[in-house]
């Protein structure tokens, strides 16, 4: 082997690109290529739950494939009512056959269906347009008038900026996290 470091950058289909470095005969992954399949994962899951739902009265709330220990397939369900135990065993059930039907997913993972919690993170322009009105969390990369947590009411999301009330609106790209807000 080379000890220079090698460079090669791979393009998979529908993801980012990938780059591998090989250095000293060992292999460093600078992005993971895990990060595309959960994607992947997470889209084809999306879709098969979304059809599992027709009618149910229950909404998808959100999809989460990702390695901790294990692989774990989360799925995040709600009504407005809010969802009980059985809901969720109702869909766990249906999912795991249909995924078994189909192998959508290669390795062993740990399924979870669950509700997405009070102090859910909103991730998805519905969830923006859902939550508008109500109280929120922002947690920033940068401090903006030396806080890196701003919590407000949601007074508009357009895709490429949030707006909580009395606050100047905040680009995508400086926002961490946002999540509802919960008093104690």
């Amino acid at each position: 082997y080379n000890k220079d470091v090698n460079l090669s950058l791979s393009l998979k289909s529908g993801c980012e690109p990938t780059l591998y470095s090989y250095a000293e005969g060992a292999f460093l992954q600078f992005f993971m290529g895990g990060m595309c399949m959960a994607k992947q994962v997470e889209a084809a899951v999306e879709k098969i739950v979304t059809g599992l739902l027709a009618d149910s009265g229950l909404e998808l709330v959100d999809v989460e494939y990702v390695k901790e220990r294990d692989w774990y397939l989360r799925v995040f369900i709600d009504k407005p009512e809010g969802i009980g135990i059985e809901d969720c065993q109702q869909l766990s059930e249906k999912l795991e056959a249909e995924l078994d039907r189909q192998n959508t997913i290669p390795e062993s993972y740990i399924l979870e269906v669950s509700s997405p919690g009070l102090d859910r993170v909103l991730r998805k322009e519905r969830d923006f347009v859902r939550e508008q009105g109500k109280m929120v969390d922002v947690s920033l990369y940068e401090p903006m008038d030396g806080k890196k947590l701003l919590v407000g009411r949601l007074a508009a999301y357009d895709g490429k900026q949030l707006t909580l009330e009395d606050v100047p609106a905040i680009d995508i790209e400086k926002i961490a996290q946002v999540r509802l807000h919960i008093d104690i």
